[in-house]
C-alpha cells in the first residue's frame, strides 16, 4: 500500500486517548495492517498502533494530546502515513525490556500515596500488549482509581534474535523501537523532582545521589582526636540515610533526627557540626546561634522557629519521601531549650520556644527530611522532652583529646608549617602531645599560634620604630623552644593540674621529720595505683586527719603531686569566703563536674570542717553542704574515668558525729612530732643551729616529752632566725615550752 496523505485530528472519545493508539476509520486502511508510520517532515518518522472508530472520518487519524506533543502534530496538520509491519528477524519486534518514566500527567494534582510498581506492570501489560513503543514516546496512564500518570518511553531492550540463532550472544541489545509482548518485563522510574512514590520491585534502576558529597575525603576531616565520636554518629545517624529509601521502608525504620553535642569549650563541638555539614550532599546547612531565636516582641521568637523549618516543610509536602535532607544547626542550643519552667518571669516566652521546636521535630505533622545538630556545654540545662528518643536521640560526648588525639591535632595545625618548611626539625610533636595533658583541641591551636608568635617576635626590632628583619623569610622558623615558651607562660589549660595551688600549699617543701611521715606517702602511693588501676571502681578517697598545724595539708598536696594526675583541683575554704550555702555547693559541684571529664583526676579538699561552717559553740554547721560533700563523695565517676579525692580535717570526732567518716575509702592519721628525735631531724633539715648548738640541743632535750605539730616548729624557727646566734638555742627552747610542745 502507497504512501497516504493524511490530516490530523483529536482522538473521539477519552477512552480511546488512554489506549495508547492512533484512531483511524476502518475504510482508508485493510484489516491486516495494525501499526502505520507517520512522517510529519524529514526524518521525522513516528509509528502507532491503530485502532478503528466510526467517530474518524475518512482522510483523518485521530491522536490523543500525549501523542501530538510526542510527535509534534498540531490539529489539521497535513501528514503522510504508510502501513508499518514488524520485520520478525530484526528482533525489534520481541521487546525484552520497557523502562518508564512516570509522574503525574497533572501536575497540580500529586498525592504522597504509594503506587506499586509491580501491580502496575501487570497492568500495564494488559493495557498495551502487542502495541508499538518508541524511544521518547509519551502517554497517559491510568492505575486503578489513583491519579492518572504520564509515562515517556525511557530505553527498550528486544531480543537478539542473531545472536540466538548462533548460540552466541543472547544477550537483548538496545533498540529505538519494538513491539511489547506479553512478557516484556516493564520497569517504572520517577521523573526528576516528581513527588510520585513508587515501590515494589518493578522499579528501575534509580540512580540515588548519595547522601555523602562525593568529594568528600575523610582523612582530611580536621578534627583530630574525635574518630570514635564520629564512628559513633556516623553509625547512628547516617548509616540509615545511606541505604536506598525501599531498604529502610523494608526495617519499618525511621531515620535520626537530631544529634546533640555535649561537652568542655573547646573541644571541638562546632567544628564537627560544621564537618558534618560539608560531609553531607545536602541542602545549605542553616547555622543557628541559640540567642538569635529569642525577640523581644511576643509571638515573634516562635515564628522564628517555624521559619526554619519552612522550606523543609515545604519540600516535605511536594516530595514527600524523596525529599532532600535539610540541616539545621544550632549553636548554644541551652539558650533557647532550657528546662520548662526554669527560667523566672512570667512571660514564658522559653517555654513556648520549647514547644515550638518540640512541635516541629517530632509534632504530629512530623518531618522526616531533616537533620538536627546541636551544641552546647550545659547539657544539664536542657529541656529533658528535647532528649528522648524521636528528638535529639543521638547524645555525644565530645571530652577532652587522649594523647593520640592531641598528637592528631598538633599534626593538623603544623601540617602548613611543615609543608612549607617553617617549623625546627627538634620539634617533636609526641613529646608535645605527652606535655599538653588535659588540653582542649582549641587550647592546642593556642599552643601553636603561641608558638609561632614567639618565634616571629625574634625577628622585630623595636627601636624608635617597630622594623622587621628583611630576611624574615628565610630565617622565621618555629622551634622546639618556641613551644616550650607558650607552654610555660601563655596556654594554661582550663581543666588542668592547679600547679600555683600546690606549689604555695608545698612553699616549704616536706620534711622527712620520721617514719610516719614516710609511711603516709608510701601509701599515699599506694592509693595513687589503686585510682590508676584498670579494675574498681574508679573511685578512692582519703582523709587525712591528726591535730592542728601537723602538716596534713602539705602532704595531701605532696600526695596528689607524686599523682601526676592530668586534672588536679584544690578546693579550698579560702576559695569560698563570703559565699552562701547554695553558692559554696554548686561551687565544690563544679570542681566535681570538671574532674569527671578527665580520664585521671585528684581533688584536693582542704579543712573539711571549715567547708562545712563548723563552729563549737552551738555547735553549728552547714547541713546542705556536709549532704553534698557526703553525695559527691561516694559518687562514683563516669565509665573509664578515675578519681582519687584527698581530704584533710582537723575534727576527726566532728566528723564521726556527722556521719562522715564512712564515705572516705581510708583514713590516715597524721601525728605531731613526738620524740626529741623527731625535732632533732627537723633541725637538721632547716639549717639554723651550728654543730656546737645541735650538741647542746640534744642534751637538753634528753628525758623531754615533745609534743607539736611541724608547721607551728617551723613558725617558731623562722622566729628563732631573727635572734641573736649568742641567744637561739635558749630563746628556741623557751619559745618550744611556752607554745607546749616541751615537757
Amino acid at each position: 500500500m502507497s504512501v497516504m496523505r493524511m490530516r490530523a485530528a483529536k482522538c473521539p472519545t477519552d477512552e480511546l486517548s488512554l489506549s495508547n493508539c492512533a484512531v483511524i476509520n476502518r475504510d482508508d486502511f485493510p484489516d491486516d495492517v495494525k501499526h502505520i508510520e507517520v512522517t510529519t517532515g524529514p526524518n521525522q518518522h513516528f509509528v502507532f498502533t491503530i485502532k478503528a472508530h466510526p467517530d474518524v472520518a475518512r482522510g483523518t487519524v485521530g491522536f490523543s494530546l500525549p501523542q501530538r506533543k510526542w510527535a509534534t502534530l498540531s490539529l489539521n496538520q497535513d501528514i503522510e502515513v504508510r502501513p508499518y509491519h514488524f520485520d520478525p528477524t530484526s528482533g525489534s519486534e520481541f521487546l525484552c525490556t520497557i523502562v518508564l518514566e512516570a509522574d503525574f500527567l497533572q501536575k497540580r494534582s500529586t498525592t504522597l500515596e504509594p503506587y506499586d510498581t509491580e501491580k502496575m506492570a501487570k497492568d500495564f501489560l494488559l493495557q498495551f500488549s502487542g502495541q508499538a513503543f518508541t524511544v521518547g514516546q509519551q502517554l497517559a496512564f491510568q492505575f486503578q482509581e489513583k491519579k492518572m500518570l504520564g509515562l515517556i518511553v525511557k530505553s527498550l531492550e528486544a531480543a537478539n534474535i542473531s545472536g540466538i540463532k548462533s548460540g552466541h550472544d543472547t544477550t537483548p541489545k538496545k533498540t529505538r523501537m519494538g513491539r511489547c509482548l506479553g512478557d516484556t518485563v516493564i520497569q517504572f522510574e520517577k521523573a526528576e523532582n516528581s513527588s510520585l512514590n513508587l515501590i515494589g520491585s518493578a522499579k528501575g534502576k534509580i540512580v540515588r545521589q548519595s547522601i555523602i558529597n562525593p568529594d568528600w575525603d575523610f582523612e582530611k576531616m580536621g578534627i583530630g582526636g574525635l574518630d570514635k565520636e564520629f564512628s559513633a554518629i556516623f553509625r547512628r545517624a547516617f548509616a540509615s540515610r545511606v541505604f536506598p529509601p525501599e531498604v529502610v521502608i523494608q526495617l519499618g525504620c525511621k531515620h535520626v533526627k537530631g544529634i546533640l553535642l555535649y561537652g568542655p569549650p573547646g573541644t571541638g563541638k562546632t567544628l564537627m557540626a560544621r564537618q558534618i555539614g560539608m560531609m553531607l550532599n545536602a541542602r545549605e546547612p542553616k547555622i543557628v546561634n541559640g540567642p538569635q531565636i529569642l525577640d523581644k516582641y511576643v509571638g515573634e521568637s516562635e515564628a522564628n522557629i517555624r521559619r526554619l523549618f519552612a522550606d523543609a516543610e515545604e519540600e516535605e509536602k511536594k516530595l514527600g519521601p524523596n525529599s532532600g535532607l535539610h540541616i539545621l544547626i544550632f549553636d548554644e542550643i541551652d539558650a533557647i531549650c532550657k528546662s520548662r519552667g526554669s527560667v523566672a518571669g512570667n512571660t514564658g516566652v522559653h517555654d513556648t520556644v520549647v514547644n515550638q521546636l518540640l512541635a516541629k521535630i517530632d509534632g504530629v505533622e512530623q518531618l522526616n527530611n531533616i537533620l538536627i545538630i546541636g551544641m552546647t556545654n550545659r547539657r544539664d540545662m536542657i529541656d529533658e522532652a528535647l532528649l528522648r528518643p524521636g528528638r535529639l536521640e543521638v547524645q555525644m560526648e565530645i571530652s577532652l583529646p587522649d594523647e593520640h588525639g592531641r598528637f592528631q591535632i598538633l599534626n593538623i595545625h603544623t601540617s602548613r608549617m611543615r609543608e612549607y618548611k617553617k617549623i625546627a626539625s627538634d620539634v617533636n610533636l609526641k613529646e608535645l602531645a605527652g606535655l599538653t595533658k588535659n588540653f582542649s583541641g582549641a587550647e592546642l591551636e593556642g599552643l601553636v599560634r603561641a608558638a609561632q608568635s614567639t618565634a616571629m617576635n625574634r625577628l622585630i626590632k623595636a627601636s624608635s620604630k617597630v622594623e622587621v628583619d628583611p630576611a624574615a623569610m628565610e630565617k622565621l622558623m618555629v622551634s622546639r623552644t618556641d613551644f616550650m615558651h607558650a607552654l610555660e607562660n601563655d596556654i594554661k589549660p582550663a581543666f588542668g593540674t592547679s600547679a600555683e595551688a600546690l606549689d604555695h600549699l608545698l612553699m616549704r617543701g616536706i620534711i622527712n621529720w620520721g617514719r610516719p611521715v614516710a609511711e603516709i606517702l608510701s601509701d599515699g602511693n599506694l592509693y595513687i595505683q589503686e585510682a590508676r588501676a584498670s579494675e574498681g571502681s574508679g573511685l578512692v578517697s582519703v582523709l587525712l586527719e591528726g591535730p592542728p598545724n601537723s602538716g596534713k595539708t602539705a602532704l595531701a598536696a605532696q600526695i596528689a603531686k607524686n599523682s601526676d594526675f592530668p586534672f588536679v583541683k584544690v578546693c579550698s575554704p579560702a576559695d569560698m569566703v563570703g559565699f552562701t550555702e547554695t553558692a559554696k555547693c554548686l561551687s565544690i559541684r563544679k570542681i566535681f563536674d570538671d574532674a569527671y571529664r578527665s580520664q585521671l583526676s585528684c581533688i584536693l579538699v582542704d579543712n573539711i570542717e571549715r567547708l562545712l561552717d563548723y563552729g563549737p559553740i552551738g555547735p553549728r554547721y552547714s547541713n546542705l553542704t556536709l549532704q553534698a560533700l557526703l553525695v559527691l563523695l561516694k559518687t562514683e565517676p563516669p565509665r573509664g574515668r578515675k578519681l582519687l579525692i584527698l581530704c584533710t580535717t582537723s575534727r576527726r570526732q566532728v566528723l564521726d558525729d556527722m556521719e562522715m567518716l564512712s564515705a572516705f575509702s581510708t583514713i590516715l592519721h597524721v601525728p605531731n612530732l613526738s620524740t626529741p628525735d623527731h625535732l632533732l631531724a627537723v633541725l637538721e633539715e632547716v639549717d639554723l643551729f651550728t654543730k656546737e648548738e645541735m650538741a647542746s640541743l640534744h642534751a637538753k632535750l634528753q628525758g623531754k616529752r615533745i609534743f607539736i605539730g611541724i608547721r607551728k616548729l617551723l613558725c617558731l624557727i623562722d622566729m628563732t632566725r631573727q635572734v641573736e646566734p649568742s641567744y637561739r638555742v635558749t630563746k628556741f627552747l623557751c619559745k618550744l615550752e611556752d607554745e607546749g610542745g616541751l615537757e
